[in-house]
C-alpha cells in the first residue's frame, strides 16, 4: 500500500531545486551567499506589486506581518507564511500518526523535504487566491489578477528557493530563520529610532526620539513614557530590553549529563539539554496557526459575513470596522490576537487570559510534536550518542540505559521550555514589546543559532580534524 507522503514523490521532479554542493564550501563564500539572500529579500520587500494599490486598505495579517518576515502591497507580500504553513500541516499530520515516517531514514526525510516543497508551493497559489479573490486588493480586472497571481507564486518561489539554497549548505542556516530575525530587527529600530513625524502627539515616531525631545520641550513625562495613541512609547522599549534579557537568561539554563568517549578512556564531556530543548520552533508553528486562523477568517468574513449575522461563520471570527482597518470582535479569532497594550490587556483579562492559554496550549503542543518527527526523542539521541562514540558515565555502552537516562529529562525540558516560551511571548504582546514577543522569542533564539554556527564554521576552517567530532 503507497503511504501518502509518497504521493509527493512523482511530483517533485517538477519542481525547482537547488543542488547540494559537491565541496567543501568556504566560510567566506557561506556569508556572500547568506548576504545576497538577505539582500534579495529587502529588495523584493520594497518593491512593489504591479497592478495594486493598498493604500488605505485593511491588512489581511496586520501585526502578525513581522512573524511572517512579509510587506504589504510587495512581492513580500506572502513572506514565509506558505512555507511555514505547509510544515504546520505536515507537522500535524506527522504528529497524529495520519501519516507514518521515519525520520532516521534518510528516504523518508528526502520525502518529507520534498512534500514541504510541494505543499509549499500549493499555498502559495491558496494564500494567493485568497487575497486576490477575497477582495484584499478591491475590484480588479481578470488580467490584473493573473498578473498579480504569477508575481506573488513567482516570489513565493524565489523565497523557498532562497531557504534551501542556505539548508543544502551553500549558506548559513536558514531562509526562513534568516528572514524573520530580519524583520523583526528592522521593526525593533524602527519603532525605536524612527525619526518620522510630527505624529498625533505631536512627537516623532521613534520612541527614544519621541522621548528625548519630550525631555527638551519640558511635556508632562507620563506622556512621553506611555503614548495613549498606540504608538511606540518608552514603556514598550524597556519592555522590549526586558524581554531580551529574560529570554537570554532562560536560554542559558540547562541539564548537563556527563558523557565519556568510548575510544579514548579519559576524555570527558557533558551533553546539555537545554530548558528551550526546541528552540523556538513551538512559537513558530503556534504563531503560524494562529495567523491563518486570523487570515481565513478576516477573508471569509469580507466575502460572506460583512454584517455579522451567519451563526457559523460567527463562531469562526467578526469584525468591526475602524477607519479602514478591521478588529476582531468575537468568535475563536478575537481571541487568537492578542490586546497589544497594558490598558487593552486590563480592559479585557478574559480575553488575554484565553490568548495566553491558546498559546501556551499551542507551543506545547508543537514541543511535543516536534521532538517526534524531528528526530530529539529519547530513544533517537540515545542512539546518535553511541553512533558517535559516547556513553553516560556509570552506565553500560548501550542503547536502552542511556535512553532512560535521557527519558527522565526530555519530556520535562520539552513542556516546561515551551510553557515558558508561551507566556513569555502573550506577556510580551500585553507589554506592546516592539517586533511583538513572538518575534523577539524568534529573533533570540535565532541569533544563538548564527552564533553557533559562526563558531562552528570558524573551528573546522581553523582546524580541520575538529570536524568529526562536530558530525561533519
Amino acid at each position: 500500500m503507497v503511504r501518502f507522503i509518497e504521493l509527493f514523490k512523482p511530483l517533485a521532479r517538477f519542481f525547482p531545486d537547488v543542488k547540494a554542493p559537491d565541496r567543501k564550501v568556504a566560510f567566506n563564500e557561506k556569508i556572500f551567499w547568506t548576504a545576497m539572500a538577505l539582500i534579495i529579500y529587502f529588495v523584493m520587500s520594497q518593491v512593489p506589486l504591479y497592478g495594486v494599490s493598498v493604500g488605505g486598505a485593511s491588512d489581511p495579517l496586520g501585526s502578525l506581518r513581522v512573524i511572517f518576515a512579509s510587506n504589504r502591497g510587495t512581492l513580500m507580500e506572502l513572506g514565509i507564511g506558505p512555507i511555514v504553513t505547509a510544515g504546520l500541516i505536515l507537522q500535524v499530520l506527522a504528529g497524529s500518526k495520519m501519516i507514518n515516517l521515519d525520520m532516521s531514514n534518510p528516504e523518508d526525510r528526502s520525502l518529507f523535504t520534498s512534500a514541504s516543497k510541494i505543499l509549499s508551493v500549493v499555498m502559495t497559489v491558496f494564500e494567493a487566491s485568497a487575497y486576490i479573490f477575497g477582495g484584499s486588493y478591491g475590484t480588479l480586472k481578470a488580467t490584473t489578477e493573473i498578473v498579480i497571481m504569477l508575481q506573488l507564486v513567482v516570489a513565493g518561489l524565489i523565497v523557498l528557493l532562497l531557504d534551501e539554497l542556505l539548508q543544502k549548505g551553500w549558506g548559513l542556516g536558514s531562509g526562513i530563520s534568516l528572514f524573520i530575525a530580519a524583520g523583526v530587527a528592522s521593526t525593533i529600530w524602527w519603532d525605536s529610532v524612527a525619526p518620522m513625524g510630527p505624529m498625533a502627539d505631536g512627537h516623532y515616531l521613534g520612541a527614544v526620539v519621541a522621548f528625548i525631545q519630550g525631555l527638551f520641550s519640558r511635556v508632562d513625562i507620563k506622556s512621553v513614557l506611555y503614548r495613549q495613541q498606540g504608538l511606540p512609547d518608552m514603556v514598550a522599549f524597556l519592555t522590549t530590553i526586558g524581554v531580551f534579557l529574560i529570554i537570554i537568561y532562560f536560554n542559558g539554563m540547562r541539564v548537563e549529563i556527563p558523557v565519556s568517549y568510548a575510544r579514548y578512556r579519559g576524555f570527558r564531556g557533558k551533553f546539555p539539554l537545554k530548558l528551550f530543548y526546541v528552540s523556538n520552533i513551538p512559537v513558530i508553528f503556534a504563531a503560524a496557526l494562529f495567523g491563518n486562523i486570523y487570515f481565513i477568517s478576516q477573508i471569509l468574513w469580507q466575502r460572506y459575513n460583512s454584517t455579522n449575522t451567519n451563526f457559523w461563520f460567527n463562531l469562526l471570527g467578526t469584525f468591526t470596522t475602524q477607519g479602514n482597518q478591521y478588529q476582531p470582535s468575537g468568535g475563536l479569532v478575537y481571541y487568537v490576537v492578542p490586546p497589544r497594550t497594558l490598558a487593552l490587556a486590563l480592559q479585557e483579562p478574559l480575553r488575554a487570559i484565553i490568548y495566553a492559554l491558546l498559546l501556551i496550549l499551542g507551543c506545547i503542543f508543537f514541543a511535543v510534536t516536534w521532538v517526534e518527527v524531528g528526530g530529539m526523542d529519547a530513544r533517537t539521541v540515545a542512539k546518535q550518542l553511541l553512533d558517535s562514540g559516547m556513553q553516560i558515565e556509570g552506565f553500560r555502552r548501550s542503547e536502552e540505559p542511556i535512553r532512560q537516562v535521557l527519558q527522565r529529562y526530555i519530556p520535562t525540558v520539552t513542556i516546561v521550555g515551551a510553557l515558558l516560551i508561551g507566556l513569555i511571548a502573550a506577556v510580551a504582546d500585553f507589554l506592546g514589546a516592539f517586533g511583538s514577543g513572538t518575534g523577539i522569542l524568534l529573533t533570540v533564539g535565532i541569533i544563538e543559532q548564527y552564533y553557533q554556527i559562526f563558531v562552528q564554521e570558524r573551528i573546522t576552517e581553523l582546524y580541520p580534524a575538529a570536524r568529526s567530532f562536530l558530525g561533519e
